[in-house]
């Protein structure tokens, strides 16, 4: 049977939905790390970090895209200099019009920008560890694509990808990056990952900082964690607030 939209409430219930799948990691905060892509990811694997307790970062990454259509991503950006461009003939067009129009710089900006704001941890502290990295959705892939890259750089223990939805296609290209891809919802010709949630709102950084103080932390390095409430409840109460 064909699965049908919306699958999940919100990015929390989605979280939650993925635990199962990686219950042999439980506790393993020794040698495990979630890496959240933020803005979305964060509360995915927020909700996965409070049931599994593991230490959760981010890794901050930044389509890059003409701002006349800016939902349409031409390429983007991620740490260690990575750099990726939409597949295909035009890609190196693609690039040099970026480059000449200050798209990419303006992304690289905005990267280092989130990198200190969330406290994305340094490379050297994520070497040899198991790394899951963690997204509300992938559509294109270009972001997800910039980030395994440049996580795989750093020759981690094993890198795993996991999201609740996925397009179908993209995961196969993004599956020969990863030493295992899970996804509860591989679907054909996905258009737009918020249709899988009855509620997707945008996230303020403030609403990711929230999340983040109330989730260990990756080792050594990152936000002041305590574990007296709950991420959904702390998040929950961003919300009411505004």
């Amino acid at each position: 049977m064909a699965v049908r939209p919306p699958l999940w409430t919100d990015r929390h219930q989605a979280g939650l939905a993925l635990v199962d799948a990686f219950a042999d990691r439980q506790g393993r905060a020794h040698d495990t790390t979630l890496l959240a892509l933020p803005r979305g990811g964060v509360p995915v694997a927020a909700a996965m970090a409070s049931r599994l307790g593991l230490p959760l970062a981010t890794w901050s990454v930044r389509k890059v895209a003409d701002p006349a259509w800016p939902e349409l991503a031409i390429g983007a950006v991620a740490a260690g200099g990575v750099v990726v461009w939409r597949n295909g003939e035009g890609a190196l067009l693609r690039a040099t019009t970026a480059t000449m129009h200050g798209w990419l710089r303006a992304q690289e900006k905005e990267l280092r920008r989130r990198q200190e704001l969330f406290g994305d941890p340094p490379g050297e502290q994520l070497r040899g560890r198991h790394l899951i990295v963690v997204d509300d959705g992938i559509a294109t892939g270009m972001t997800m694509k910039a980030a395994l890259l440049s996580l795989r750089k750093l020759e981690p223990a094993s890198l795993e990808l996991a999201v609740p939805v996925v397009d179908r296609g993209v995961a196969t290209e993004l599956s020969q990056l990863v030493d295992h891809l899970m996804a509860l919802a591989p679907v054909d010709d996905l258009q737009a990952v918020g249709l899988w949630y009855e509620h997707f709102d945008q996230l303020r950084d403030e609403q990711v900082l929230a999340l983040l103080n109330q989730t260990p932390p990756a080792r050594g390095h990152g936000h002041q964690a305590t574990m007296a409430r709950d991420p959904a409840e702390a998040f929950q109460d961003d919300l009411a607030t505004h």
